[in-house]
């Protein structure tokens, strides 16, 4: 006797984005150094693009706690071969991890659809760069700069305080031209936030998910995850997954990760666990 067939779960289950981590840098907190060759860039992007990645987040200035800024030309250098070449290799999404409106500006021509600015458009010419791109833009919050962001962060009252400001970013953003659809807001965690900060803001994601802005969570690898779990950063994996899997229940848009597989993974077991009803069980 044929066995029954197993339970499908429903493709539209994973309506999160998972946004695979492209560091293209020698200095990133996590990957630094491992993907600055064009080549061997590329390669892991499509790599996350096969295991269920939706975008791909290309970044070329490292803004772990204590770095430094490059130059627009260094970054500029950094990005751009690699957006052009997985342009014309996949049909994945692209987005570019910049603050600068030249590097926006030049890796929306070469194939970028996406600006993840962690300075939140307050460079200059960053927002009317953003605007004049006419492509989604997301917003985080950063305390200070990456340099000086872990120094002392302090805040009366860090979930009012941020989601202030993600708004106020937002509503400046829609009267540059910006749609509001096409805009995406960050709590940010890690930047300029203790361990206690982010569970406050991990905690609150159902209100920040309730403006009516699409929200990504970003907290891969990260060392509130190590704080958690007594783990070191690459033994991180098994808790990344599980904190990607409860930002999605919370409402996230977009997560933005390095474990790829495994998050998609823990999504799907995490909606059709949370949600029976979406399980389709074959008749007959």
């Amino acid at each position: 006797m044929r066995p029954a067939a197993e339970p499908r779960i429903e493709a539209e289950m994973k309506s999160v984005r998972v946004m695979g981590i492209l560091n293209v840098t020698p200095d990133s907190f996590s990957d630094g150094g491992r993907f600055l060759d064009r080549g061997r860039a590329v390669q892991h992007a499509l790599r996350m693009a096969e295991a269920g990645a939706d975008m791909i987040d290309v970044g070329g200035e490292s803004t772990r706690p204590g770095s430094g800024a490059v130059s627009a030309a260094e970054e500029l250098d950094r990005v751009i071969p690699v957006i052009e070449a997985l342009s014309a290799e996949s049909p994945v999404a692209l987005s570019v991890d910049t603050g600068k409106p030249e590097v926006m500006t030049a890796a929306v021509h070469a194939g970028a659809t996406l600006i993840n600015d962690v300075y939140a458009l307050r460079q200059p010419g960053a927002l009317e760069a953003a605007a004049s791109l006419a492509v989604p833009v997301c917003l985080m919050h950063m305390q200070g700069s990456p340099g000086d962001m872990q120094q002392d962060p302090r805040y009366d009252d860090v979930v009012s305080e941020v989601e202030s400001f993600l708004l106020e970013r937002a509503r400046l953003c829609e009267h540059a031209g910006i749609p509001r659809r096409s805009i995406v807001i960050d709590p940010g965690f890690g930047f300029g936030k203790t361990f206690g900060h982010n569970c406050h803001l991990f905690h609150a994601l159902p209100r920040f998910c309730s403006h009516g802005y699409d929200v990504l969570v970003g907290v891969s690898r990260k060392r509130m995850l190590g704080e958690i779990t007594g783990r070191p950063l690459d033994e991180r994996m098994p808790a990344s997954v599980v904190a990607a899997a409860l930002a999605a229940l919370a409402g996230a848009a977009i997560v933005r990760v390095h474990d790829v597989a495994g998050t998609v993974d823990a999504i799907k077991v995490a909606r059709a666990l949370s949600q029976p009803e979406t399980i389709a069980v074959p008749s007959g």
